[in-house]
């Protein structure tokens, strides 16, 4: 959906923009898939430590449950309509069945009302289509694809976000991720043809401190303007530099150029090639 400019009534708005969601429809959610979200505030449920900074605050929200693998197989569902999800960047689609059940899915690029959906071996392979990678033409976009087969769709989840499946070799096949990393999944994984919702996402501009507290983050503050009981920048008199040799975290850690991924780790097997540093 196109982004729309802020009239520039503040000098806030001015530099601000949101996606256009009059497109959207307005109904009642589905109490069913609908359930409570807490909010924790970046603290620990043991402790009540902060564990996650600058977070806290923000609009309640209710979360939608999204049917990431659980789509009624073999039963021919119709798009109802398009919904907001505050818990995530992409659009939801509200799809109701042959059966009568409806559920939410993750609403893919270009999909609109009255379009027909199926969940099948069989499935004929169009967008919004969900079927086993090696029932999918080699080069066709995906998303919401499993790393293990009735596992549910794990990875290429956020707005505008895809994969393209590049081969089928052997018992794996082969996706190229946004990423540039190319992983070996298996080939009776379960994926959705197309391309994420949202992909105007990107271009929004947040444009003032408030809209992005009722989001749900607090503000950040430069470690050099604390005091050295808060973080290792802090200290001195006025504005001077950090002092050290390398900057730090709050915890002491290098905070640039370290590799924060595991020298090993399990799923580096699966991994053709690395993503571009």
């Amino acid at each position: 959906m196109p982004v729309r400019i802020l009239s520039p009534l503040t000098p806030a708005r001015r530099r601000a923009s949101v996606v256009d969601t009059r497109a959207l429809s307005k109904g009642r959610r589905l109490k069913r898939w609908t359930a409570a979200k807490g909010q924790h505030a970046g603290r620990s449920a043991s402790s009540g430590r902060i564990t996650v900074r600058h977070r806290g605050g923000g609009q309640k929200r209710l979360y939608r449950v999204i049917a990431w693998g659980e789509e009624k197989e073999n039963t021919p569902g119709v798009v109802e309509m398009l919904e907001y999800d505050p818990n995530r960047s992409a659009f939801l689609a509200r799809v109701v069945y042959r059966d009568g059940d409806r559920r939410y899915l993750l609403a893919w690029e270009g999909v609109k009302r009255g379009q027909p959906v199926l969940a099948s071996v069989q499935a004929e392979p169009i967008l919004g289509s969900r079927l086993p990678l090696e029932r999918i033409p080699v080069g066709s976009p995906v998303f919401n694809v499993e790393l293990k087969p009735r596992q549910g769709g794990k990875i290429i989840r956020s707005a505008g976000s895809t994969a393209a499946l590049q081969e089928i070799t052997g018992p794996f096949a082969q996706l190229r991720l946004p990423s540039g990393e190319i992983r070996l999944v298996p080939k009776e994984a379960w994926a959705t043809i197309g391309q994420v919702s949202n992909s105007d996402h990107r271009t929004e501009r947040i444009g003032w401190a408030g809209r992005k507290r009722r989001m749900g983050w607090r503000p950040e503050v430069r470690g050099k303007a604390m005091n050295p009981v808060d973080h290792p920048h802090g200290g001195g008199e006025g504005h001077n530099p950090i002092g050290l040799k390398y900057p730090k975290t709050p915890t002491g850690k290098h905070a640039l150029g370290v590799k924060t991924r595991k020298a090993s780790k399990y799923s580096d097997r699966f991994v053709v090639k690395r993503r571009q540093k």
